[in-house]
């Protein structure tokens, strides 16, 4: 089995009471993981009781209560980073690169970036959006972990703008790849944006909006962190609970942003997708289960439909392997759901679910491309000849009336 295609036997196990129920595991890929994280927390430890000797004798010091993100470190400063877009293309849009699920470091993924290099080029794209899963299998090791560098900088050389990164479930993998049970290694790639000209996630949540430096964006990205509502096992850490201060705080500082933004556009961007017709399924009944705080993903079904439906043009979503444009429904309250994870990996050929779609693939590797005005927001979806790394593009859907403004249209005017 595929490290990707893991699924519990039951809902809401944690990792050690999964290895226990399915012990096939220990061996293979599986077992050197949990050998090498055995290792490494060894370590960890050892060293973690050496510095807080330390830190004991130094006046001034308040160790207890910090929550210190592993493998993180300071920096003296930060790196000539690449500028976000003043100011439109020469169509009068910012064009905006979405890519999902990208970071193997393998063929599948150079062809795609390469492809995805000269459409940025001829599109005048400034900026572009990771949306999870950005190192496989496991996540980083550390913030100068080599992994950056190989399944992330030498691909996407020569798209040389920032990339605003969002985790993914493989991000923060705890014992088994992909599991989601191990949050606080994301901290690993929130301090990697320092070392980095293309890589921005200032925080684990965050906003960003074109153009830079604007009162009035013409568009605002939410990036979230879903992983602590979205793991395939049970949360250990009281931080990270699907209730805990860590999600409360996620909650509101959402709820809040969207309230304030004054975006013509706003565009919600996660790993795990709210609705998807893809393998993984849809927030509620992931991988097909009906139970579970964690597994179904029921907390983050909550999430979308009590926050952002109604109020962001767009979800993004990566995690399904697979690209699809969802139509807006009642049921979403004219919120269209993207899933764009093919940008490496590829799905199993079909539907498994029959949420309205304007255009889906199922099958080939690819990429989108997000266009915004003032008058009009486009969606380009390009799908990707791997042996010949080209890009043909397979769709376009344009909308003209972002979500908050529908309530004051007119009885019958017509919809982008």
């Amino acid at each position: 089995m595929c490290d990707d295609d893991l699924i519990p036997p039951r809902p809401d196990l944690s990792e050690e009471q999964w290895l226990r129920a399915e012990p096939e595991l220990a061996d293979g890929s599986v077992g050197d993981r949990v050998r090498a994280m055995s290792t490494v927390r060894r370590r960890a430890l050892l060293g973690g009781a050496a510095a807080g000797a330390a830190l004991a004798v130094l006046p001034g010091t308040a160790a207890a209560g910090a929550r210190t993100p592993q493998a993180v470190r300071p920096r003296a400063a930060a790196v000539d980073t690449f500028p976000f877009p003043e100011r439109p293309n020469s169509d009068g849009e910012f064009a905006i690169l979405v890519t999902g699920d990208a970071g193997t470091g393998e063929e599948e993924q150079h062809a795609v970036a390469a492809a995805a290099r000269e459409v940025c080029r001829r599109e005048g794209i400034g900026l572009a959006v990771g949306l999870g899963d950005n190192i496989y299998e496991n996540g980083p090791e550390s913030d100068t972990d080599s992994e950056f560098q190989t399944k992330f900088e030498e691909p996407n050389t020569g798209i040389d703008i920032p990339w605003l990164m969002v985790l993914g479930n493989h991000d923060c993998s705890g014992l088994i790849p992909g599991s989601g049970g191990d949050p606080s290694r994301g901290d690993r790639e929130v301090s990697y944006a320092r070392s980095s000209r293309r890589w921005y996630m200032p925080s684990r949540y965050y906003t960003a909006a074109l153009p830079a430096g604007g009162t009035d964006p013409v568009i605002e990205f939410f990036a979230l962190d879903t992983n602590p509502v979205a793991s395939t096992v049970a949360q250990l850490d009281p931080h990270y609970y699907w209730n805990g201060p860590y999600m409360r705080a996620q909650r509101a500082w959402l709820d809040g942003a969207l309230g304030a933004s004054r975006a013509r556009w706003k565009v919600v961007i996660g790993h795990h997708p709210y609705l998807n017709n893809g393998k993984h399924g849809s927030a509620g009944t992931y991988d097909g289960f009906l139970i579970g705080h964690y597994t179904r993903g029921i907390h983050l079904k909550e999430l979308y439909e009590e926050v952002v439906v109604g109020r962001a043009d767009l979800i993004l979503s990566g995690h399904d392997h697979t690209l699809q444009l969802l139509e807006p429904t009642t049921r979403t309250a004219g919120t269209r759901q993207i899933v764009c994870g093919a940008s490496s990996k590829s799905g199993d050929g079909k539907a498994h679910a029959n949420h309205p779609a304007t255009w889906q693939n199922f099958s080939d590797h690819g990429f989108m491309v997000l266009k915004v005005s003032d008058r009009a927001m486009t969606v380009d979806a390009y799908t990707v000849d791997v042996p010949t790394r080209t890009a043909r593009l397979a769709h376009t859907t344009r909308t003209t009336t972002p979500v908050h403004a529908r309530e004051a249209e007119p009885a019958g005017a017509a919809r982008g």
